[in-house]
């Protein structure tokens, strides 16, 4: 019967480890199989990743293309469904969503979806408020300041 304690593989499926550098019995001393001279055959040796022999590797052959716009806006998104979890008459801004963990520190600003429902009435004050988010934050008895 076949069980955890007496699984092995089949005979001759695995070999053994190739270890160089142990004599000249091994079969696989002095050199360890790197030859005689050159590069290759020094500790530390070795191109590179992407070094083509002192051609011009690909990543320097092909052109650049576009660029970085570092004035970009990074708006972080919150929909109005998420707004649920503050109390009412909570003041909802950009320092209690990023508190909340509902928007990362990294966007500069906030902005209102309007996806879900909302049942409490908030004060939201953020850079940019969709239509939609707008009318049902308003439904709900809240304000929004921009």
């Amino acid at each position: 019967m076949l069980t955890l304690s007496n699984l092995s593989p089949h005979p001759g499926s695995r070999k053994p480890r190739k270890r160089v550098g142990r004599g000249p019995g091994s079969g696989r001393g002095k050199t360890s199989t790197r030859g005689h001279n050159g590069y290759n055959s020094r500790s530390g040796g070795g191109v590179r990743p992407g070094f083509e022999g002192g051609q011009m590797p690909l990543q320097r052959r092909l052109p650049k293309r576009g660029f970085t716009n570092i004035f970009k806006k990074m708006y972080g998104i919150v929909n109005v469904k998420d707004l649920d979890r503050f109390e009412a008459g909570a003041k909802v801004d950009r320092d209690a969503l990023v508190k909340a963990g509902m928007v990362a520190g990294k966007y500069d600003f906030v902005k209102i979806l309007g996806n879900g429902e909302i049942t409490k009435a908030l004060t939201v004050a953020v850079n940019k408020v969709s239509g939609s988010a707008r009318q049902k934050i308003e439904a709900a008895g809240g304000t929004v300041e921009e």
